[in-house]
């Protein structure tokens, strides 16, 4: 005679759970984040323009002095996730670690040089001061090395006098007329140029003259495989919220002077090359034909790296790029 009340009474202990199960606290994902990087950009546009509300995910922002530092603490546990380039990850799991990439940016580096520089093409770096962002191992510096070799017949490695360098601090050498040229990342290039300085080439034209046309992305989201398997609500979330960052970027005004202060750059010109660079590099697709692709540059790469540690080139190792799970 009583069991009419059940049905009434389950519902309103669902209806009382309901607003705990709302109330979940958000899973934290901690990202390294270079002082001079772009991802800056994108975390304040997010947090800005509240992007990140309802996602059920809190950014947790972890300052990085340099790449690599940030390399160490991705492999020692200390953030879940980096920006960095994929070519490292294929060098890693070459090694047996589980790293993943999802593509961030199609922008490369670019050899900058003064105005008034003879240096016209790669052959006329032969016995000059080239300073390098990076290591022995950037994907710029293999980049130009292979081309050197394919088009000019030089080892660039034996040829010039190399500076390896951050950023910020080769550009003041240049400026300082103590460097000849510098391969330097997408942003630091772009300040040289709205400076009046000359670009001779870049990494899309580097790939072209390697012959390959497609632009596979050169930079993006790097995080163990492992991590990503058993967090993958957190990373879609993280991924959507950063795209309709990076196209809020592009495509407001708004949204761009919010975060110019970021740049660090008072000159319009500056902030204008930055901004078109940026704009310029975002991801419009990603399949098998740019997996196909860097696998190319991947082999490309080994033929001028020699026997470098950890190996770069020969076959790409399967899993490099992030592969959402199916529903």
């Amino acid at each position: 005679m009583h069991r009419p009340r059940i049905l009434p009474a389950l519902l309103l202990l669902l209806g009382l759970a309901r607003p705990a199960l709302a109330e979940a606290p958000p899973e934290t994902l901690r990202i390294g984040v270079l002082a001079f990087g772009t991802l800056n950009w994108e975390l304040a546009t997010i947090q800005s323009e509240g992007l990140d509300q309802g996602r059920g995910v809190r950014l947790e922002p972890t300052p990085l002095a340099s790449a690599e530092a940030g390399r160490i603490a991705l492999q020692g546990g200390g953030v879940d996730m980096i920006v960095g380039d994929w070519i490292w990850v294929a060098q890693q799991r070459g090694q047996g670690a589980d790293f993943s990439f999802a593509p961030y940016s199609t922008s490369h580096g670019a050899l900058m040089v003064p105005a008034g520089s003879p240096i016209q093409g790669i052959a006329d770096l032969k016995g000059k001061k080239l300073g390098i962002a990076g290591g022995g191992l950037d994907k710029n510096w293999l980049l130009l090395r292979a081309l050197a070799r394919q088009r000019d017949g030089l080892d660039l490695d034996r040829v010039v006098e190399k500076t390896f360098g951050a950023p910020p601090l080769l550009n003041q050498q240049l400026e300082q007329g103590r460097l000849d040229a510098v391969l330097n990342y997408w942003n630091p290039a772009a300040k040289l140029e709205a400076q009046g300085y000359r670009r001779v080439l870049d990494g899309h034209s580097l790939l072209k003259g390697l012959g390959v046309e497609v632009p596979v992305p050169a930079l993006g989201y790097i995080f163990h495989e492992r991590w990503a398997k058993a967090h993958p609500a957190p990373l879609d979330a993280f991924l959507k919220m950063a795209t309709e960052a990076q196209r809020r970027l592009c495509e407001s005004d708004a949204a761009w002077h919010k975060i110019v202060p970021l740049t660090q750059e008072t000159d319009p010109k500056v902030q204008d090359a930055l901004r078109r660079d940026y704009c310029a590099g975002r991801v419009v697709g990603f399949g098998p034909q740019e997996i196909q692709a860097a696998g190319e540059i991947y082999r490309r790469l080994g033929e001028v790296a020699g026997g470098a540690s950890p190996a770069v080139g020969g076959t790409l190792p399967a899993g490099v790029f992030w592969t959402p799970p199916g529903p």
